[in-house]
């Protein structure tokens, strides 16, 4: 009997919602059914872009702007179960991701928020939460969560894969033939690229990379990013914006303040690119294709420039694998409450780091 979930995602972009309602068979093989995007207030993404920097009320702000995300979490599922004209009870759980405002492993936590408990009230459908919590508690980093998924769904017998995920950050899976299953955290993926862009042209994102295109790389700058010691570190690793902020930018363009900003813009792209790239060159040997999902995806700009640095690997999109580039996210987290759901166990040791497999996930019921 075929089984229905929905999988929430907002990610560091700071964008919207992305929800996704999957249908997994009885021989566990998913599919996806129908999935929908609900942008962010502008009021939301301050909101969260606030609570990423250490300042006063952070416990009230944070609990009024859970509130806000359950609402907006129940607006996008009432519009997706609308647009299939389902009803709730045809939904078996909710695999809600939540908002990160915290991301620090070393120290022993993760955070993310978004009232479970009300999203579960608001939906009448179980909510399955806090899939990065117990991954930490166990020595893990907390992310990426969705390697797993992807060797369920992309993996391949006849080709060396990786996945390539560019959301505000970029992280890959490596699916090898011959390997187990790894993936760890790239970089900056769009974050830096949009708040730069925003902060000097006013749109929110460099639509296809264009603006980007019309710059010069400032190769003194991109040295001294890539200098970070984060690029050098081994899997397994994660990141997000505690660590590449507009602060991190700001304190490397200290020592170049006449760099024009649009060449800054497409210095970043290719930071972008070139951090892949050297992953995926050191940790991703005899790699034949890169398949890419998330936002960054839709940048023709970046999409070239991985190619440029990577000549002999096809750079695919996971749509030629079946799933679209906005769907892949979020269905990993509709995924991720079916193994919940079964009690199936839903991270790997060699991505996270995490002392044994173990069933990722916290119940908030209906």
């Amino acid at each position: 009997m075929t089984e229905r979930y929905i999988g929430l995602m907002s990610g560091t972009s700071l964008d919207g919602v992305d929800a996704v309602l999957l249908a997994m068979d009885e021989q566990g093989r998913p599919h996806v059914e129908a999935d929908r995007f609900l942008p962010f207030p502008s009021s939301i993404r301050q909101q969260v872009l606030a609570l990423q920097s250490v300042d006063s009320n952070e416990l009230d702000r944070a609990a009024q702007l859970g509130n806000a995300l359950a609402r907006l979490y129940a607006e996008v599922i009432a519009q997706l179960l609308a647009s299939c004209a389902l009803p709730t009870s045809a939904i078996k759980a909710i695999g809600c991701h939540g908002q990160t405002i915290r991301h620090a492993p070393h120290a022993g936590y993760t955070l993310q928020i978004g009232n479970h408990a009300l999203l579960a009230e608001l939906c009448g459908i179980d909510v399955v939460a806090d899939f990065r919590s117990r991954d930490v508690a166990a020595g893990g980093h907390g992310a990426p969560l969705v390697p797993a998924f992807h060797q369920d769904i992309f993996a391949s017998d006849s080709e060396n894969r990786v996945i390539l995920n560019i959301g505000g950050i970029s992280n890959l899976t490596r699916l090898a033939k011959a390997l187990p299953v790894s993936g760890f955290d790239c970089g900056p993926g769009n974050m830096l690229l949009d708040a730069w862009c925003q902060q000097h042209t006013g749109a929110a994102y460099d639509a296809n990379g264009d603006w980007a295109a019309g710059g010069l790389l400032h190769q003194a700058l991109l040295q001294q990013m890539l200098a970070d010691d984060y690029f050098r570190q081994r899997p397994p690793k994660s990141t997000g914006r505690d660590l590449f902020s507009m602060t991190w930018l700001n304190q490397q363009l200290a020592a170049y303040p006449a760099i024009p900003p649009r060449d800054v813009q497409h210095t970043l792209l290719q930071l972008t690119a070139r951090s892949i790239a050297l992953d995926i060159q050191r940790h991703c040997p005899g790699t034949a294709s890169v398949y890419v999902c998330g936002g960054g995806a839709m940048n023709l700009a970046l999409m070239q420039a991985l190619q440029q640095q990577m000549p002999g690997i096809a750079i695919r999109s996971t749509a030629e694998l079946g799933l679209p580039v906005n769907q892949v996210e979020a269905a990993a987290f509709a995924w991720l409450a079916w193994r919940f759901s079964h009690r199936l166990p839903a991270n790997l040791p060699e991505v996270t780091g995490a002392s044994g497999l173990r069933v990722l996930g916290a119940l908030y019921p209906a």
